[in-house]
């Protein structure tokens, strides 16, 4: 697969930005490709069509014009704290996901929200390998410090986990976006932290158990970032 680069590029950078707000306000299906032109400043109605060629590949890009940063963000907290418990280790890999929504101007955890809400973990599916590779070494982490809870009901924990983190995130980026106060940011982080924490915890009762061993065999659960 290779990875759209938007460094060397101002216009796609410009239609970029404009299609993560534009989808962020609007869902996914309710943005045409003529819209995010017009919205980055572009006289040429066929320029998102140009420079990305659908929807799906400037999906795919807006993914992966946010994520080196992430990515790397990641890796720097990784390589100081060394994490080993669950706290440091869940911590490592949703702060810079907390970090991004309080960029000015971002709008990249609602567009991650949207295209959750539209059933688009396919975009995700299509990232590079590194990416990927990051995502399953952190929940292959947070499994191995959760030996009481049995498959799959870990693995959807840990998805549900990441998943909270976005909604919240979501939900701060845009009660920002709209003038709406926020809670001080590093107490957000803290208390998110706490429950999120909790949840992962938390033994699982008898009464999930007796459904896990109703739920259909071969059903398909829904990945984390």
């Amino acid at each position: 697969m290779v990875s759209i680069s938007v460094s060397t590029s101002s216009t796609k950078a410009e239609i970029i930005r404009a299609a993560e707000r534009l989808f962020a306000q609007h869902g996914i299906d309710g943005v045409s490709l003529r819209q995010i032109g017009a919205e980055a400043g572009n006289g040429n109605k066929s320029a998102v069509q140009y420079h990305f060629g659908t929807k799906e590949r400037l999906l795919q890009a807006i993914c992966e014009h946010r994520l080196p940063d992430i990515h790397e963000r990641r890796r720097m907290l990784v390589a100081r704290h060394r994490p080993r418990d669950l706290r440091s280790l869940v911590e490592c890999h949703l702060l810079p996901l907390l970090e991004q929504g309080e960029r000015e101007g971002s709008r990249y955890l609602t567009f991650v929200s949207m295209l959750r809400h539209h059933n688009r973990q396919d975009v995700f599916g299509r990232l590079p390998e590194e990416f990927q590779a990051s995502t399953r070494e952190f929940g292959e982490r947070v499994a191995a410090l959760l030996p009481h809870l049995p498959e799959p009901l870990r693995a959807h924990r840990i998805g549900q986990v990441v998943s909270f983190g976005v909604e919240a995130a979501s939900d701060r980026e845009r009660a920002q976006v709209n003038g709406y106060p926020v809670m001080p940011f590093a107490l957000h982080v803290a208390d998110l932290l706490d429950g999120l924490i909790g949840f992962l915890q938390a033994p699982a009762s008898p009464a999930a158990l007796a459904a896990l061993e109703d739920a259909a065999p071969g059903t398909t659960w829904l990945p984390y970032l």
